[in-house]
């Protein structure tokens, strides 16, 4: 009998690759979506021509679609809980949907699965948010980019909690909620606190997705506007490389582990080395714009995944351009897909899985 998989926000970005990765495994896949995500119909539509996929329309801020979902099925095996409102502005303008999206919808989830599907392991895409803006790490100016002075491997899961933003503020309460519900009933949960996460199907716009925002606005001619001063760094993590954790998670992971995930100190870039990538692949300078900081941006964040490696042998595999070659391949065969008539600069609330940085100044 085939292992079956849920997946929240499975129409999005992370989700709509994991659902292709796990049903090529042998898993049966059932994904649940609000389709408010931009991107997410035409990601729905693929899945639908590549698999016999099990959608439901639905919201995880309803409990009861949350639960009639997880018991409609039968036996669950697993769940992958990725639906999530995921941009650091969206949740300072609109702190109670912030909320009820990220920590209330969490609940529900953690509350089905315990009422009807206790025997399944269940993978949260956390965030490196939840550490804060490492102000109490030094921090140096070096080769045109930030960097630690005093943590060569980067961020480990040991680093101090410190939720900042509404953003950072829920998901981390969902982050400790999911941990939690593994010590006080027993659930096999699984935390991954996820750096910058890219690749193909990112509908990425200026305030959520930054690595894809910038391939795609490269590709259209338009300016790039940048929080900060540009030099911030974040290490960049391909979504196949993700998917591999995922699994290793499912397969190996002891109930209430947590791991960072990233590119690591190998895969670093800044966001203006991204840009210059994108320059020499271009041939043509991008234009930029330049506007201040947002709360809670780190000025350098990249995870050190020893843990993942040496519980789980992961480690990324996939460098950093590479990836961006990928990308734009990708989006230079689907532009039509890219553009609605009056794009947004401002995400709707996000069902799907994308967990990579938001907006321009990065997460």
């Amino acid at each position: 009998m085939s292992k079956r998989m849920l997946i929240t926000g499975g129409a999005g970005f992370i989700g709509s690759h994991a659902a292709l990765y796990f049903r090529a495994r042998g898993w049966e896949i059932s994904v649940l979506d609000n389709l408010s995500r931009r991107g997410s119909d035409v990601n729905l539509a693929y899945l639908r021509e590549q698999m016999d996929c099990d959608f439901c329309l639905g919201d995880v801020r309803s409990r009861g679609a949350v639960e009639d979902w997880v018991r409609r099925g039968g036996r669950v095996d697993a769940v992958l809980h990725l639906a999530s409102q995921v941009a650091v502005t969206t949740s300072v303008e609109d702190p109670r949907t912030d909320f009820e999206v990220n920590a209330g919808g969490t609940l529900n989830v953690l509350e089905a699965v315990r009422a009807h599907a206790p025997e399944a392991k269940l993978v949260f895409a956390s965030t490196n948010k939840v550490y804060g803006g490492l102000e109490q790490r030094r921090v140096v100016l070096k080769d045109g980019r930030y960097d630690f002075v005093d943590l060569p491997q980067g961020v480990s899961e040991d680093e101090p909690l410190d939720f900042h933003s509404p953003y950072g503020c829920s998901k981390g309460a969902a982050d400790q909620y999911v941990r939690d519900y593994a010590r006080i009933y027993g659930l096999h949960t699984l935390v991954v606190r996820q750096s910058c996460i890219y690749g193909t199907r990112q509908f990425g716009v200026e305030d959520q997705g930054w690595v894809a925002w910038f391939a795609i606005a490269a590709h259209a001619g338009r300016p790039i506007t940048i929080y900060g001063d540009g030099k911030q760094v974040r290490d960049l993590l391909w979504v196949e490389d993700l998917l591999a954790l995922y699994e290793r998670c499912l397969t190996t992971a002891r109930p209430g582990s947590i791991y960072n995930a990233g590119g690591g100190a190998d895969q670093r870039a800044s966001l203006l080395e991204v840009i210059d990538l994108l320059e020499q692949r271009a041939g043509h300078a991008i234009e930029q714009r330049f506007v201040d900081w947002r709360p809670g941006d780190q000025p350098v964040f990249y995870s050190d995944n020893r843990k993942a490696l040496r519980e789980l042998g992961w480690e990324p595999r996939t460098g950093v351009r590479t990836g961006i070659a990928q990308l734009e391949t990708w989006i230079e065969s689907n532009a039509h897909l890219l553009w609605d008539p009056a794009p947004a600069t401002t995400p709707v609330m996000e069902p799907a899985s994308a967990v990579a940085a938001p907006g321009l100044g990065m997460r």
